[in-house]
């Protein structure tokens, strides 16, 4: 059964993105929240030093 999914063509779906998504890549695998809070918790600390620290 696996080599028939495997042989079947893909949908022509937004340009192959549905074909990237499938593939697994090798690297360092991170969580999408920790990408999202560390920009947020950096922008957070700098306006909190902005206020706090003028004198």
């Amino acid at each position: 059964m696996s080599s028939k999914k495997k042989g079947a063509p893909l949908p022509a779906s937004s340009a192959g993105l549905l074909r990237f998504f499938e593939d697994e890549t090798k690297g360092f695998k991170v969580d999408p929240k920790i990408v999202v809070s560390i920009p947020i918790g950096l922008i957070a600390i700098s306006w909190a030093m902005e206020i706090l620290l003028v004198p």
